[in-house]
């Protein structure tokens, strides 16, 4: 089987959700028929396993470009794994139902991961798919362009288009005279860019801004050293760090949490809390109702309950 115009070596990593499972176990069976290398990551939630598969194909391209490295990932629909493998750079995920989408995607879109739909493709029909996502090759003729070679200027465009889309999220927007501006960030990738800040009076060196009310969701700054008095709130909130660090004492329960980027904390409505920002940090907030805050502590309390601390 012509899996490859480059001829490098295949391997695909695979996982599913519990509604994708046996038709992932079905092609996966196909392949290593085929003599292909597989990496079955098994079944987890649709998220989480759509989001492995794409990180790990992302991954690759930079650690091993001698083995061109694909994904097949399948739930219930073959939407949400393919939404979720697509937040990495690189990775072109794309559900496919039958095998013109199949022939569609790999043709115009470069697809390297095939998501397949559990509950609406029959193996026999995720056979043929993967078969034409296997043989497919980038710039072929397909359905969309009539089954013939692509006109040379979109056969141009489709070549150029895969250098494009890997720079989505480093280069500033396209200014009017075509241009990039100096932003790090394009207006697209980035959720927080151009939106105002407001100091948080009560709270020196913390700013935020609102982007929905009850229940409300808020993006948040604190500057490095800035502490939060013990307080609490009269409803719950989820809170994920974008960037920077803080250390976070839940004085209710007794516990203390550091907390980097990426990681993520549920405080119960009442449960009383003291924060440090131990550098610049932002994070993102979901209160459960309104925002509403009861300071428990002043700000010298505050300090001088950290300082002891730092002395024991």
């Amino acid at each position: 089987m012509a899996h490859d115009s480059t001829k490098r070596p295949l391997k695909i990593i695979a996982g599913a959700d519990s509604f994708g499972c046996n038709l992932k176990d079905t092609l996966l069976s196909q392949l290593r028929a085929l003599n292909i290398d597989v990496e079955d990551l098994g079944t987890d939630k649709y998220y989480s396993v759509g989001e492995e598969i794409g990180r790990r194909v992302s991954q690759a391209a930079n650690n091993n470009p001698a083995v061109e490295t694909r994904g097949l990932v399948a739930c219930g629909t073959g939407v949400g794994v393919a939404i979720f493998a697509n937040k990495f750079p690189g990775v072109y995920a794309a559900t496919c139902l039958n095998l013109d989408e199949a022939r569609n995607a790999r043709s115009i879109n470069n697809c390297n991961v095939l998501a397949v739909s559990g509950m609406n493709t029959t193996p026999e029909v995720a056979a043929e798919v993967l078969k034409t996502f296997l043989e497919t090759p980038f710039r072929s003729p397909c359905p969309a362009s009539g089954s013939n070679p692509w006109p040379d200027e979109i056969d141009q465009f489709l070549e150029n288009s895969v250098t494009e889309m890997s720079k989505i999220g480093t280069l500033g927007p396209k200014l009017e005279n075509g241009e990039r501006g100096e932003s790090g960030t394009c207006n697209l990738c980035s959720l927080v860019k151009d939106r105002e800040f407001k100091p948080v009076e009560i709270m020196p060196g913390g700013s935020m801004t609102i982007v929905r009310e009850s229940p409300t969701s808020a993006f948040v700054k604190f500057t490095a050293g800035s502490v939060e008095p013990a307080h609490h709130h009269t409803f719950g909130h989820d809170l994920v760090v974008l960037k920077g660090s803080k250390r976070v004492w839940n004085l209710s329960k007794g516990k203390k949490y550091d907390l980097g980027v990426g990681d993520y904390l549920f405080t119960p409505a009442g449960d009383v809390h003291r924060v440090k920002y131990l550098e610049d940090t932002e994070f993102f907030l979901k209160w459960e109702g309104q925002w509403d805050l009861v300071f428990d502590e002043d700000h010298a309390a505050a300090n001088a309950a950290i300082d002891k601390e730092k002395e024991s």
